[in-house]
This record gives C-alpha cells, structure tokens and sequence, in this order.
C-alpha cells in the first residue's frame, strides 16, 4: 500500500486563530467559559474543549449575565452581537476575517440599494450569520433549481455572495446560471471563497488520478470537507470522511491500493496521523507527501484579546 498526504491540508488561517482565541480566552479568564455555537466544526476539537469546561451554547440567552462568549470562526448576525450587548456579556470575535469580509460585502451591497442572491447551504452557521447583517435584502439559492425557481423582477438591481466554504466547481455552475438568469448582476471585488477551501480543492483535484481510495479528514458537518469527499468521489474514487483512524474499515482497502489522505480545514492533524499509523501497521503502507500549493497565512488574534494581553 501507498499513501498519499495532500498538501495543503488541515487547520486553515481562521481556524488556529479561533482555537488559539479559545486557549487564550481560558487562559485569561478560566471556565466555565461559553462559545456561541461550535468553535469550528469539528468534533474532536468541540469535545477537547468540552472536557475543559467550555459551554457551547446556540442560544445566547444560555450565557448568564455577564458572563464571557466566543463567537465562533462562522461569524455572527448583529442581532446576536445586540444581545450580548444588552446582557452585558464580555464578548471576544473569533470570527475568521475572511467570513467578516462577506458580511461587510452584504452590508455594502444593500446599503447601495442591491437585492442579493446569497449562494450556500441552508442552515449553516455562517450562511444565517451573514443573512443577519440584510435580511430584508436577501434572498438564499443553494444550485441551480433554486436560482430557476427565483422570481425577482427581471430588471432588479442584483447582487451575488457566496459562502466561503463551498466547492468552487459548484458555485461557479451557480453563479453562472444566475448570470445567465440576471445578466445586470454583480458579485464582489475578490471571490468569497476562501483560499483554504481553495488550495485544498485543488490538491484533492490534481492528486486524485493518482488514488484508489481518498480519507478525508473532518466531521460530517464541516461544508469544506464534505466538499472534498464530494470532490474525490465526483472523480470516480471511493471516498470516505471521518473524524478519527478507529472509524477506518478494513472492507475499504486493498493491500494493493494507494490512499489519498487529505484533511477538512477544521480537521486536526494528529488524527491524519492517527490514520497514517493505523495504515503503517496494518498494510506496511509506505507514506510520500506531495505539495500542490504553499499557503503562508496567519490572521492577528481578536482586539479583545490583543487588548487584555497589552494590558
């Protein structure tokens, strides 16, 4: 057996800038302390962090008066940042600054007098904070029946925005039938989808031929990562997405075959490893790990924290 690591894989820039908000913010201030829903989504990640007596709520109103809350790295509506307001609540951003500049793009587009087409999954931590910031200006398409399906005036002023986690193969179809659809529609300067959900698109595309099998790395409710599965399987590869090496099945492999390993930019790298080492033992897999694209990103802590720790 071979394996195959792809890289770029694993923690994205947003996501060691919220985990590291989260050690630090326990470091300052102790537990209980509370995350307006999943810090990112991963399991293993949320149960590390539950061990130590963090509190993830979805209800704001679930954070005592007073008390200290994370915004997650999927951002959040301002009705939520008014709430915590209003209860006096230490509030610390963790935003990813990337899913920020979707908001500020939604909040400019419908200042300007735009209806906008917001592409991405219904219900998603992300998508209902950036609904927040102009619900009244925005509508939501996830493919291409929905933008069918839309009814705006064929004249509307119209503008798009996409999720920062989907597939780009994807969006693009949808943002190509929206153009086709509304051809006075606009988008943002710079695509929203982010450069890790990008470069590791990438690496999966240009690695796949190469893979009888693909291991993704991530939780079930990681978009990115779901959309690496898709993308492997979309090739023609078996593909398989799991948090952790004891989820690996025997039935899935073949001594024979070479694996794809990539990881969700949710995904911790100890449990690749983990993976790794169950193939190593179990196969006598030989391991090469093959570089697509270099990332070199890191994003400041939140004000809030860079504050405390000046002081």
């Amino acid at each position: 057996m071979n394996i195959i690591l792809a890289n770029p894989r694993g923690f994205c820039a947003g996501v060691n800038m919220a985990i590291e908000s989260l050690e630090r913010a326990l470091a300052l201030f102790g537990s209980p302390l509370y995350v307006y829903h999943e810090i990112v989504h991963n399991r293993p990640i949320v149960e590390r962090f539950r061990g130590r007596g963090v509190v993830f709520v979805d209800d704001i109103s679930e954070v005592p008066n007073g008390g200290t809350v994370l915004f997650s790295a999927h951002g959040v509506s301002p009705v939520i940042r008014q709430h915590a307001t209003e209860r006096n609540l230490r509030a610390i951003d963790a935003t990813c600054p990337l899913v920020t500049k979707v908001h500020n793009e939604a909040i400019r587009f419908a200042r300007d007098g735009f209806t906008i087409v917001l592409i991405g999954h219904e219900g998603h931590d992300e998508v209902i904070g950036t609904m927040g910031e102009a619900p009244a200006n925005m509508v939501l398409v996830e493919d291409t029946d929905d933008v069918a399906a839309l009814a705006l005036p064929a004249d509307a002023k119209l503008a798009y925005l996409t999720q920062t986690t989907l597939s780009v193969d994807e969006a693009r179809v949808v943002i190509d039938a929206l153009k086709a659809k509304y051809p006075q529609i606009v988008g943002p300067h710079k695509d929203d989808i982010c450069y890790a959900t990008q470069n590791r698109q990438e690496a999966v595309r240009e690695l796949v031929p190469a893979a009888d099998v693909v291991v993704v790395l991530g939780s079930q409710n990681s978009s990115n990562s779901q959309r690496l599965a898709e993308l492997a399987r979309s090739a023609g590869r078996a593909s398989y997405l799991i948090d952790r090496a004891t989820e690996l099945r025997d039935e899935w492999f073949k001594p024979t075959d070479t694996v794809l390993i990539t990881a969700g930019a949710s995904a911790p790298e100890d449990h690749v490893q983990g993976c790794v080492d169950y193939l190593r033992a179990k196969y006598g897999a030989a391991v090469e790990s093959r570089v697509v694209r270099e990332e070199h990103v890191s994003f400041p802590l939140p004000r809030e924290l860079r504050v405390l720790a000046n002081a």
